[in-house]
């Protein structure tokens, strides 16, 4: 037997309601034991000292944009799973906007295989919810669940076509998959840059209005309501937004909601006022909105409105960010900052504590996925981020893992570091900046303060 031992550690597990100091040992890939007693220990045991740092599951999210196929100068899927495990994702769900989308079962096993080879992070596959992402015809969903799509999406595309939802929700009942709906009316958000308010109209530029954000949510909820289906909204960044979730949620509806890191930084200054400078970094997806907006957000993560946090990863290549602001496409490198944004601007300042945060990014997205991770009971698959909760360090895009280098938090101090990322019991990422963690049982253990 294979076994690796992590000591030492804060383990945080929300799926068990576990926060106290203990060890972890993993046996052939799979939880064994917390904290198991010295008979039980393999003989062939590698031991990880984890005294200072948080022991967690590993993260998973919602939705990464790996761009392969047909977008590869954007990201690759061996560079989006590197990025994935550096930044303490062990599990992604892989967007359908490649090229050709993903709406066949041909194409969920060729994402499938490259995932495979690139040997980094587990990769799910979200399936069209339309043929083409076009909006108008449903793809076939069945076979596409047959062949290992976990959810349905035509994200970062909303989903316009209000028929063509409703029979997506009441057809995916028949194999309890979701539907993931990037809300948004296309007819009102058409051609906008940024946030719609007074520093867009100051600056000349156009917006994107809230209230495209707020219909899309009403709407959806709504027909998941009348149909009973799956449905997971997000990432929502508006005040209308978490009022109507509100509503909904305190009615039962089964409705899930998530939020992009990005969205709650307001310490690190990460508001609407961002694009005086005319700088495309700072132009993501959803955009960056004004103060009263990202303070109602950040009290529905409190509040558990929002259910989870998703990266949102949008990775597009350098010579398209430096276009000018009106040309530039939506999008950031966000797998390797996500985590540390988070820890920042909710743990760090007291708004949340760290079983919240880990049950926001990663138990909370496998249970809307429905996949197997984001716990540490035993059984379970042997995914574990280890993270360095005191560890202050600054954003160097250059540094990056992932093919895409543009961040609005180049230069930026963030606290939280992941350490050690483990997939399936094995190291897939160790902090080049921390000392080996990984030693025999006659070295010396190097603590992690």
């Amino acid at each position: 037997m294979k076994g690796l031992l992590i000591e030492g550690g804060r383990l945080v597990d929300p799926s068990q309601s576990i926060d106290r100091t203990a060890g972890l040992l993993i046996v052939d890939g799979v939880v064994a034991a917390i904290d198991p007693p010295a008979e039980s220990l393999p003989g062939d045991l590698q031991r990880i000292d984890a005294r200072g740092c948080i022991v967690a599951p590993g993260l998973v999210d919602l939705a990464t944009e790996l761009r392969e196929p047909g977008r590869e100068e954007d990201e690759m899927i061996e560079t989006g799973v590197a990025a994935a495990v550096a930044g303490g994702y062990t599990s992604i769900l892989c967007a359908a906007n490649t090229d050709p989308p993903i709406d066949s079962p041909g194409t969920v096993e060729l994402v499938r295989q490259k995932a495979a080879a690139a040997n980094r992070a587990r990769v799910y596959v979200i399936g069209c919810v339309s043929k083409g992402r076009n909006g108008e015809t449903m793809a076939e969903l069945g076979l596409l669940s047959e062949a290992g799509a976990v959810a349905f999406s035509d994200s970062p595309r909303p989903l316009p076509n209000s028929a063509l939802l409703r029979r997506a929700l009441d057809y995916c009942r028949m194999f309890n998959r979701p539907i993931f709906d990037r809300p948004g009316v296309p007819e009102l958000s058409h051609g906008g840059v940024m946030h719609e308010g007074r520093v867009s109209l100051v600056l000349g530029l156009s917006g994107l209005p809230t209230e495209a954000e707020d219909l899309a949510v009403a709407r959806d909820v709504r027909l998941a309501e009348a149909t009973g289906g799956r449905l997971h909204v997000g990432p929502v960044s508006t005040m209308g937004a978490i009022d109507m979730l509100r509503r909904v949620k305190s009615r039962g509806v089964a409705v899930t909601a998530s939020a992009c890191p990005h969205n709650l930084a307001l310490h690190l200054g990460l508001t609407d006022e961002s694009l005086r400078w005319f700088d495309a970094r700072y132009k993501v997806h959803p955009p960056l909105r004004s103060q009263r907006h990202i303070e109602t957000l950040r009290d529905s993560i409190v509040d558990g409105t929002i259910d989870a946090l998703q990266s949102g990863h949008m990775p597009r290549a350098d010579e398209k960010k430096m276009d000018d602001l009106d040309s530039s496409p939506f999008g950031q490198s966000s797998l390797e900052t996500s985590l540390a944004v988070a820890i920042t601007e909710l743990v760090h300042t007291g708004l949340i504590d760290w079983l919240t945060l880990v049950r926001r990014m990663s138990t909370a997205p496998a249970e809307i996925a429905g996949i197997p991770a984001g716990s540490l009971k035993n059984g379970a698959a042997g995914d574990v981020v280890i993270i360095d909760p005191a560890k202050r360090w600054t954003v160097d895009p250059t540094l990056f893992a992932s093919h895409c280098r543009s961040t609005p938090l180049a230069g930026v101090d963030l606290y939280g570091k992941v350490r050690t990322t483990i997939v399936g019991g094995d190291v897939k990422f160790e902090d080049s900046l921390s000392e080996a963690v990984a030693h025999s049982p006659l070295e010396t253990p190097a603590p992690c303060w």
